[in-house]
């Protein structure tokens, strides 16, 4: 009986413990705290490589069977023979930009050529260094531009905006000095 009420007396002494899980919510807290941040940015990256990898793995899966059993040698030598067809255009369009683009700047430099002879003529006969060039130019912008006619202007000659006395509501003032706002 005494192994009976000793049993009884250390029961009641120890209270209950709970069966749950909360024993882990300080070390659970505790390591947040401390490393949350990098968990945080691993389950990211774990995540974002899961989603690679299901990605390549899926497009692996697509193109294996298609790529080795349902391809036959024939349509894969007209595949290959339209694709260097292509290419082949493809390069004859370049090389016949890069050859008009060759000629252009030839002209552009003969150009350039010339001017810079004429303008050593003209030097050696003793006329300025634009010589027809610029009187082409004088002789088109001239044609080009209306002849005058009396306007008024649009201000009189006395007129100076920061006089302050331009007439009218809007006059500017200048802010007083020092403090803005006393108190």
């Amino acid at each position: 009986m005494e192994a009976q009420d000793d049993a009884r007396v250390r029961n009641e002494d120890v209270p209950p413990q709970n069966q749950d899980l909360s024993f882990l919510l300080p070390a659970v807290t505790a390591f947040l705290s401390e490393y949350g941040w990098y968990a945080a940015f691993a389950c990211v990256g774990v995540y974002l490589l899961l989603q690679h990898l299901r990605k390549n793995r899926s497009t692996d899966s697509q193109s294996s069977p298609v790529s080795t059993s349902s391809q036959d040698p024939d349509s894969v030598v007209r595949r290959q023979a339209a694709l260097e067809a292509s290419r082949r255009r493809m390069q004859e369009e370049q090389d016949a930009r890069a050859a008009e683009l060759r000629e252009r700047q030839q002209r552009l430099e003969e150009d350039k050529r010339r001017q810079k002879i004429e303008m050593w003529d003209s030097m050696k006969e003793g006329k300025s260094y634009k010589g027809k060039a610029q009187s082409t130019e004088e002789a088109t912008s001239s044609s080009s531009l209306r002849p005058k006619t009396d306007k008024k202007p649009l201000r009189n000659s006395g007129y100076s905006p920061l006089s302050g006395d331009g007439g009218g509501t809007c006059s500017w003032r200048p802010g007083r000095r020092g403090p803005s706002a006393g108190g």
